[in-house]
């Protein structure tokens, strides 16, 4: 945040209302008209500054909430940065960001509309021209802001980030409007139909990574836009930059991509079923990717998202116990009802117990403590070792043609080790991931995803530096079948074998009252993996999702 700084408040004898009022009644939907001062609302000006008298606290007032919106909306819409600026929590970062709104997205005509208040959120509505030389085109979208209560005073203030002012906004990034400076690229799915938003829209994300990475190297020209320019901590997120308004076109260079018409249509269907759903199929024998879907589009969460996998990481975490001789799909294994290891205490799900089972039984049935008895046997280091050298994970080398974040299995010591073999503690993957794992198992060795392939650009794709020996591999294949058959996958792969395999995880999330749930899966030389975020159970949440997708293309 910049630096803050009290702003004075004016007095007058006479409150004076200002011009430009900016909020509408429209139909009775509860918009309202905010009368604005001078200074600061009347119940602000008895007492926040007075000696005598307490600082307020607590959540701002209604009345309070309405006041120091229309206060940064007014000045805003006015043209007047540094009041709209003072209107906020955080003045120097308000002030540089709407001082560029003006500047450098050449945005005009600015009208701000308030809907009705959520609490401390207000929604408002904006609609300006973006005008660059004789160039222009209308720009409209929904934004929200949030009243916060100054501790030093209690003063209202709207809680300052970049996405006040647009939505795609993070903390560091800017809005420019001039030549783009990259061209746009014309992305084609595997049998050379064209790729677009509109008709997948989960893919927006995608499109603007593929123009990141190709469009100079695709033949394009360049046109003239408004964009969103990423800051240091977008792009160390692996975000890229995102068009907005096209105000003149660029000559688009082409880019052909792996993924399948017909599965995309399907995967984007399915997610759209739950919210915060994300899945991704591709084949195991060579890596591509067919498809990728989010239910929510601003964030690719397929690629890039980092979530504890949960139970689905029990694949990585059974090779390497059978690996070292401390399991066996068929040997006894102990699955009790609880275990402690580093000071902390594990469960199984409702504490259930297999007595006298075997590891395959274990691994269906996903008993946590099957995995977490094993630990004291196992190097702090060996499970990271296993993701890296066998699955190609968590070295974030990764160049699949669009950002990705590549899995993340640090060395841990204690419980948070223990944790991690069953896909908690520092453990942190995504579907792109988790469908990567199902499919080294398929193939019996990695192959780096992509979803263009590296002959178009000469890029080298990450590499395993060892295989799992034909043993494990044969195993691994015993327990995602059975689990597929007769564990909890079992509902959501009925009727898809024999060729298949599957895992389900549910990762625990602070503050959310339902897991995510997750689900692996293999059929033929089709792989994939979904997420469903505070859905619950893996099987019965992604694990729909999945299994249509294997159905369609496995």
């Amino acid at each position: 945040m910049g630096k803050r700084r009290r702003v004075a408040e004016r007095r007058k004898t006479r409150p004076a209302v200002l011009g430009g009022m900016i909020a509408v009644v429209v139909g009775g939907a509860g918009f309202g008209v905010y009368a604005l001062y001078g200074g600061a609302a009347a119940d602000e000006r008895t007492g926040a500054t007075a000696d005598h008298k307490p600082v307020p606290s607590g959540p701002p007032t209604a009345a309070e909430v309405r006041a120091a919106s229309a206060r940064f909306l007014t000045a805003w819409q006015q043209g007047r940065v540094g009041a709209a600026a003072a209107a906020t929590d955080d003045p120097s970062a308000a002030r540089k960001l709407l001082t560029g709104y003006t500047a450098d997205a050449r945005l005009k005509d600015v009208r701000l509309t308030p809907g009705p208040a959520k609490g401390a959120e207000v929604p408002f509505k904006v609609q300006a021209t973006v005008a660059y030389r004789k160039l222009g085109k209308p720009l409209s979208y929904t934004s929200s802001l949030t009243v916060v209560r100054r501790a030093r005073d209690g003063r209202p203030l709207v809680d300052w980030h970049s996405a006040v002012v647009h939505p795609d906004l993070r903390d560091g990034d800017t809005l420019v409007t001039g030549a783009s400076g990259t061209p746009p690229v014309r992305a084609l799915d595997r049998d050379g139909g064209e790729i677009t938003a509109a008709a997948y829209p989960s893919l927006g994300t995608v499109l603007d990574g593929l123009r990141e990475k190709y469009g100079k190297k695709a033949g394009g020209t360049a046109g003239v836009e408004l964009r969103v320019v990423r800051g240091k901590a977008a792009k160390a997120a692996k975000l890229s930059d995102k068009t907005l308004v096209e105000l003149s076109k660029g000559t688009p260079g082409t880019v052909r991509t792996t993924l399948s018409p017909a599965l995309q249509a399907a995967a984007e269907q399915q997610v759209a079923k739950r919210a915060r759903a994300s899945v991704v199929a591709l084949r195991p024998s060579t890596g591509e990717i067919l498809a990728v879907a989010n239910s929510g589009h601003g964030f690719n969460t397929a690629f890039q998202g980092s979530l504890a996998p949960g139970s689905t990481m029990k694949i990585i975490t059974s090779s390497l116990l059978i690996d070292k001789g401390l399991a066996g799909a068929d040997k006894k294994h102990p699955c009790p009802k609880t275990v402690t290891y580093g000071g902390w205490k594990f469960h199984n799900d409702d504490d259930f117990e297999i007595k006298g089972g075997t590891f395959k039984a274990s691994f269906a049935r996903s008993c946590n403590t099957a995995f977490i008895s094993q630990a004291k046997k196992l190097e702090n280091d060996d499970l990271t070792k296993q993701a890296q050298q066998v699955f190609g994970l968590s070295m974030n080398n990764w160049a699949i043609g669009v950002p990705t974040f590549d899995g993340s299995v640090p060395v841990q010591s204690a419980a948070q080790m223990a944790a991690s073999l069953i896909g908690q503690g520092g453990v942190r993957m995504n579907p792109l991931n988790m469908a990567s794992v199902a499919a080294t198992v398929k193939s019996g060795s990695f192959h780096q995803p992509y979803l263009v392939s590296p002959s178009v650009d000469h890029r080298t794709p990450a590499t395993a530096s060892r295989k799992l020996s034909a043993k494990t591999v044969s195993q691994l294949r015993e327990l995602m079948r059975y689990t597929a058959a007769y564990g909890t996958a079992a509902e959501a792969m009925s009727g898809l074998g024999p060729d298949y395999g599957a895992k389900t995880g549910s990762a625990e999330v602070d503050g959310q009252k339902k897991p995510n749930g997750w689900f692996t899966a293999y059929r033929g030389d089709l792989a994939a993996a979904g997420v469903v975020q505070a859905g619950g159970h893996g099987g019965d949440t992604a694990g729909p999702i999945v299994a249509k997708l294997l159905k369609l293309g496995g």
